[in-house]
């Protein structure tokens, strides 16, 4: 008998991507790789052109003492981020 918690979870279906989880979840010292960024228009534009494109790797530097705006760093340089920009980019931690 296979007790609860060492039972398999779900099986993933196949041709459907894992959910992935948003940037402003992780915690300060985390790496992540990006693998997509959610949204249209200016916003994601900016991002993208930030360097927010998927494979990239960043780590979580810091956040201000109410949680806003966090700083990463990726290729190379520092970035501050909103958390309501954090929450567009979808990362798999590392």
């Amino acid at each position: 008998m296979i007790s609860p918690a060492s039972a398999p979870g779900p099986a993933p279906l196949p041709g459907v991507p894992p959910l992935r989880k948003t940037l402003d979840t992780f915690r300060p010292g985390a790496r992540c790789i990006v693998r997509a960024v959610d949204g249209t228009g200016e916003g994601r534009r900016r991002l993208l052109e930030m360097g927010f494109v998927a494979g990239t790797e960043l780590r979580i530097v810091r956040l201000a003492p109410l949680g806003d705006p966090m700083q990463v760093t990726l290729r190379g340089y520092h970035l501050s981020l909103r958390r309501a920009e954090a929450r567009t980019v979808r990362v798999d931690g590392l």
